[in-house]
């Protein structure tokens, strides 16, 4: 029986979104500007030259971005191999929920309430609301900010009081930081559980633990990071696959971003390495008929947001060569698709996603091209496969 792999790059996009301008994001392309700086020479860290990813531009991967966007990749001049696309998402947002659902079949159906660019960010009774389930007087933060540079900003009076530092972003998501030791794991877990419900009521899509350790010059941000998500509008492709009888195995985030509904097995890890390690295996050792759904993050939250093309460039490099072996492991029968769910131009101005079109990689299902289509096609795509009933809007390209 087939078994199929949905594996999201998260951030991976590949420009040319119809409604990027709403957005600011008129020009963004995530892969293809990685490409101009490596093979200008200027993202030489770590690596050197041209920007390689040789096992999926073979599947196509340099025709998706020049399908999505009229952008030729420098680097990318492989003849496609596999199943090839691009996809364009119609949900209003450029952030990982919605992203996810509607690459599940399912696209948001509302408009998500975002906090403003202003200081402070948080209207007074959330911040109350916050006080009062941490016990504390106050919080820090409060504001549009990036993770690593806010925990360094306020590291010495969340230690001193014990505050909370809250932060946001240009998606709608409400982040708590909090030291794991002085203020505890466990307690800032269930205060973001219990602030969770009252958020998802005014339809912000995340509340986000980011527990970090370590000193004033040198903490760090643990894996212990919980993604408390709303549930999605509708049942998803696990839901289908998981009514059907067919086992489900989700990795990194997916149990986080669909709540855990439909998800049979979940695979954790410390780092894109440990993620890809589980991959590797259930490649091996996966039912027959199942799905396995994948997201690999550190694109986004390590180098996309960062601005750090060089590492961005570094780990797209790594994970290709990593798909190679993945690749291989694969039994006849398998669908193996490679996506992304936005963009994160790590050349673009700010530090948030951009709104992009996402290629859409296709091993085990013949060659040539798939043309344009949406997200939702992904789900129902992979549905087919699986020989299950699809309910999203989606519509098969296999």
């Amino acid at each position: 029986m087939a078994r199929a792999f949905l594996i999201v790059m998260d951030s991976v996009g590949c420009g040319g979104a119809p409604d990027a301008a709403d957005f600011g994001d008129a020009g963004a392309n995530t892969l293809a500007h990685i490409a101009a700086e490596c093979a200008a020479g200027r993202a030489d860290i770590g690596r050197q030259g041209p920007l390689r990813m040789p096992h999926l531009d073979a599947l196509g991967l340099g025709a998706a971005i020049k399908l999505a966007s009229g952008q030729t990749a420098a680097g990318f001049s492989a003849t496609p191999q596999g199943r090839w696309g691009a996809a364009t998402e119609v949900s209003r947002g450029k952030d990982t929920p919605s992203g996810h659902w509607e690459l599940a079949g399912v696209p948001v159906p509302w408009d998500w309430t975002y906090f403003p660019d202003t200081s402070p960010a948080f209207p007074p009774d959330l911040v109350e609301l916050v006080c009062k389930l941490a016990g504390t007087k106050g919080i820090l933060g409060n504001c549009h900010a990036s993770g690593m540079p806010i925990i360094a900003r306020h590291f010495a009076e969340h230690q001193r009081l014990g505050w909370p530092i809250c932060y946001t972003s240009a998606d709608s998501v409400f982040q708590i930081a909090a030291h794991e030791d002085s203020f505890g794991l466990d307690r800032l877990l269930k205060l973001c559980a219990d602030l969770a419900p009252h958020l998802h009521a005014m339809k912000v899509g995340r509340v986000i633990a980011r527990p970090f350790r370590g000193g004033v010059g040198d903490f760090y941000r643990t894996p212990n990071r919980h993604d408390f998500a709303m549930d999605p509008p509708a049942p998803t492709l696990l839901d289908w696959v998981a009514n059907a009888g067919r086992a489900t195995h989700a990795i990194g985030k997916i149990g986080d971003i669909f709540s855990m509904k439909g998800v049979g097995a979940l695979h954790k890890g410390a780092s894109d390495i440990a993620l890809f390690d589980h991959l590797d295996a259930l490649a091996g050792q996966a039912e027959a008929g199942s799905l396995t759904f994948a997201n690999f993050v550190e694109f986004d939250s390590l180098y996309g947001h960062p601005r750090d093309v060089a590492g961005y460039a570094r780990a797209l490099e790594w994970f290709d060569a990593r798909a190679g072996g993945f690749l291989a492991r694969l039994r006849p029968g398998d669908l193996a698709i490679f996506t992304a769910d936005h963009g994160n131009d790590p050349t673009w101005r700010g530090t948030e996603h951009t709104r992009e079109r996402v290629p859409v990689l296709c091993a085990g299902a013949g060659t040539g091209s798939l043309g344009h289509c949406a997200f939702a096609d992904v789900g129902a795509s992979v549905a087919q496969h699986l020989g299950v009933a699809s309910h999203g809007v989606g519509r098969s390209f296999l």
